[in-house]
């Protein structure tokens, strides 16, 4: 008996002093989630791509990053449309130096992106969540940046699944793209902007940007990324707070969007169309 003992004493000290599967420590987890429904015309998707490959490659948003704490970041980047629409293009890779962006980059510009039918910001928010149960790191902070054309209008109303996010400490920005160079769609709202900041991000310091032309787009992707991933005494970080040519808009204390107008727009015209 006292020999089992023994071998028990030993077996739980030797558990006890087993490393723990290593956690990297890392400034942001940041989550992109970007929109590629069929209101994206094929050049607008090129276009997205491009212009996040062009952010991350850039000095001001690489300061950002080796201003932080531990001077990296995790990142990882999908595509979304409906509830089941979402496809990984970079699976969660460290950013610290403009080596890693360049290995990004490159990965953005390896296949072209695909098209899908709806648009569903709830599910992406909750696949974005999920990602981060996958991830290998620790951030400091945790944030999903959600591009969009268009509002939710397909599964849960996108109030519920945002504050879902946020109850995890998770904060979402957005990038409402109010650009009409593709596709027009029956289901564009004029102030998607208005829907953006009222319905879809929220968290500590939520914030986004509209896009008016797509020539801004890639602007707006550097200024959104620095103001996420730079401190506030970050020369990067004051650098892009002299810069008003985009807005930055945080959320409103008073909503005012009517956060199912995407769900009323989908049914009132398929019930048109089934009266032909």
């Amino acid at each position: 008996m006292l020999r089992l003992a023994r071998a028990l004493i030993a077996a739980a000290a030797a558990t006890l002093s087993a490393p723990a599967s290593a956690v990297e420590p890392v400034d942001v987890e940041l989550v992109l989630a970007v929109d590629v429904s069929l209101s994206m015309s094929p050049m607008e998707l090129d276009i997205q791509r491009h212009g996040y490959a062009a952010a991350l490659t850039h000095d001001r948003v690489l300061q950002a990053i080796a201003d932080g704490a531990y001077g990296r970041i995790a990142i990882t980047y999908f595509e979304w449309a409906g509830v089941t629409s979402h496809r990984i293009v970079v699976p969660w890779t460290i950013i610290a130096n403009r080596a890693d962006a360049e290995r990004v980059a490159a990965m953005l510009s390896a296949q072209p992106a695909n098209s899908a039918r709806r648009t569903s910001i709830a599910a992406a928010l909750g696949f974005g969540a999920d990602l981060f149960a996958e991830s290998q790191y620790q951030g400091l902070k945790r944030v999903i940046d959600i591009s969009g054309d268009g509002p939710n209008n397909q599964g849960e109303p996108v109030e519920d699944a945002r504050d879902a996010v946020v109850g995890q400490g998770i904060t979402v920005n957005g990038l409402p793209l109010m650009t009409r160079a593709g596709f027009s769609s029956v289901y564009d709202v004029s102030n998607l902007d208005r829907y953006y900041t009222d319905c879809v991000i929220g968290g500590p310091g939520a914030f986004m940007i509209p896009v008016n032309d797509w020539s801004l787009f890639p602007e707006a992707v550097r200024r959104k990324l620095v103001l996420e991933l730079a401190d506030e005494r970050s020369p990067a970080f004051r650098a892009e707070l002299a810069n008003d040519r985009l807005p930055v808009v945080k959320v409103q204390a008073a909503p005012s969007a009517d956060c199912l107008v995407g769900e009323k727009m989908w049914r009132d015209r398929s019930w048109m169309w089934d009266q032909r």
